[in-house]
Formats: C-alpha cells, structure tokens, sequence
C-alpha cells in the first residue's frame, strides 16, 4: 500500500465495522487492518520482522492486509491523537511499544485489541497479570527493572575502580522506586549514581553532556522507547566524549555500542509478538492471551569501541559474553 497521509488512512478504514472477537480462522475475502503507535520508523528491523511473519502466516499487504504506515516515527505527544483516530476506524488490532504509547491506546478503546511491547505491564498497571491480563491489553513485557539493574551490574564489573557513574533516564517510562533501587544497588558497590532525566529527543545531548560534567565515568542507558530510538544519537555523543556505556538490546553494541545485556529486540518480534498479533487477528481475545516475558538474554561487548575509548574490558567480563566483537 503507497503512503497515504494519517486522516487518508483514517477515511479508507472509516466503513468497516468492528469485527467480531470469537476464535475464528482466517476468513476468505477479508481484509485484515493493524494500527500502530511507534516512536521507531517503520523500516526498523523488528518491524520487519514482524511484517514478514505476517507474510509467512498469510497475512499480505494489498491482499488481505492494511497497515498503518502512518503510526511509525511518531512523537509521543502525538500518540493520543493518533489512537484517537484508530479507535474511530476502526482497526482490528493496536500494536504499539512503551508505556506512553499503551496508555494512549487504552484511553482511546477499551474493546479492540491492543499489543503492546513495553518495560512492565504488571507494574505499571497496564494489565491485571501476566497469566489473565484483563481487558483488552496482553503483549510482552520485557522486565526492564530487573535487566536495568542487571546492566548497572555489569558496567560496574567492565569497569574497576568506578566510583562515578550516571543513568540517562526517561521520565515518561522509569518509576522513581526503580531510580532508587538503582541508587541503592550502586552504593552497595561503592559507587555514586547520578540521574539525568529526558522526556523528549532534544534533551538527551545535554543531558549525557551534564553527566559528563558531573564527572561521570560511565553511563548506564535505561530501557525506553525514547532512548532506544534515538539510540543513534546516543552513541555517537557519548563516544565523542568518551564515556563508556551500556544498552538495553544487544543488537546497540553491534551498532557501536560498548556493551548492549538483555533479548533481542528482532527476535521479540518475530517470534513473539507475530505469535501474538496472528492470534489476535483470528479472533483470539486479548483476556485470553497472557502477557510473554523473554526467556533468553544476551550480552555483547564491543572490544572495538572499548579500544577506541582506550579501555581494557577485564577477561572475567569478556568470558560470559556471549558475543564479542573485536
């Protein structure tokens, strides 16, 4: 389907009726519309991933599929507008990614399917429970407290002698009670963590310049959507001033990144949240899918970028990796 602008697309879905959620195949001569709420643009490799399990499973663009090319590359303070607009279609299934995303769908519709990708559904409140999430939200929550503190830990064992480190945080996605069991988790290890909090793109260069000024050693990047998507950005800048620092995804240190701990955002998608949104599709209701958790988690180490930083990554660091890039 060529671009279409948003209230375009909105126009072209407007007459299609809601489509019942009991369990049904895939129905002949039907098609099939998606929603979408993405900070990230649509050529992402995780959403291509997604759509090519979509094409695998018989769901094809301009056949018996629409996509909302129109919900990717979004702002955040553009999410409720759009799912607005969705909800008024409207679509078939939302799938969005962050708990500002979610929350924007959930305000919007409280009938039709919402998949969301975010930190913490449960502790968030945006579902009852992994096992019966309740309403019309499931979708996979990718333990973003634990793994932030797990990335902490491991910045800290890459560099001896740390006593100084920053977290770059997004306000609209870390909780307080998590910044400050960060905070506690880092002084048990003699280390001082000072917080720098985004909320939008254009503070995310000042922010990782005033940890620098602070006399951070390291950064810590905690899992959001906003950071994720302008993970570019942040590598660049923190290598121009030679601050080491670790990611959420793997695949960060792959793009330049010194150290990058938890799944894969590529394989989420394509084993996961395909899984998830062909169900959806074939009438499987929400309250009876439970909410995922990724299961297998990596971590990689980019030696290239700590030599570059003029860093020596200890052996016993390098030894549990599970990729290494020289």
């Amino acid at each position: 389907m060529p671009a279409l602008r948003r209230r375009e697309f909105i126009t072209l879905l407007g007459g299609a009726a809601a489509w019942p959620l009991a369990a049904r195949a895939q129905e002949p001569r039907r098609t099939y519309r998606i929603g979408f709420l993405y900070p990230t643009p649509r050529g992402a490799p995780h959403h291509v991933a997604l759509f090519d399990e979509l094409r695998r499973a018989g769901f094809v663009e301009s056949q018996n599929l629409q996509l909302d090319w129109q919900g990717f590359g979004l702002r955040m303070e553009q999410f409720a507008e759009h799912a607005a607009e969705l909800a008024k279609s409207p679509v078939d299934v939302i799938v969005c990614a962050g708990d500002v995303g979610t929350r924007a769908a959930q305000q919007a519709t409280a009938t039709i399917p919402i998949l969301a990708v975010t930190d913490d559904m449960v502790g968030q409140g945006l579902v009852t429970s992994l096992a019966k999430p309740g309403g019309n939200t499931t979708g996979v929550s990718i333990l973003a407290t634990e793994l932030d503190g797990k990335r902490q830990e491991i910045l800290i064992e890459a560099l001896p002698g740390l006593q100084r480190m920053a977290a770059l945080v997004d306000s609209n996605t870390t909780p307080v009670r998590q910044l400050e069991a960060l905070a506690a988790a880092a002084r048990a290890r003699g280390v001082e963590l000072l917080l720098h909090r985004v909320t939008k793109p254009e503070q995310i260069v000042p922010a990782i310049d005033a940890a620098k000024t602070s006399n951070a050693a390291a950064v810590n990047v905690l899992a959001s959507p906003l950071l994720f998507v302008n993970s570019s950005l942040i590598i660049e800048r923190v290598a121009a001033l030679r601050l080491p620092a670790v990611y959420q995804w793997p695949e960060m240190a792959e793009q330049g990144g010194l150290i990058g701990y938890g799944p894969r955002i590529v394989q989420i998608y394509r084993e996961m949240i395909a899984r998830q949104l062909i169900k959806l599709l074939r009438g499987t209701r929400p309250v009876d899918l439970p909410v995922e958790q990724p299961t297998k988690f990596e971590l990689v180490i980019n030696i290239h970028t700590a030599k570059t930083l003029g860093l020596t990554v200890p052996p016993g660091v390098i030894a549990i990796a599970d990729e290494v890039i020289e």
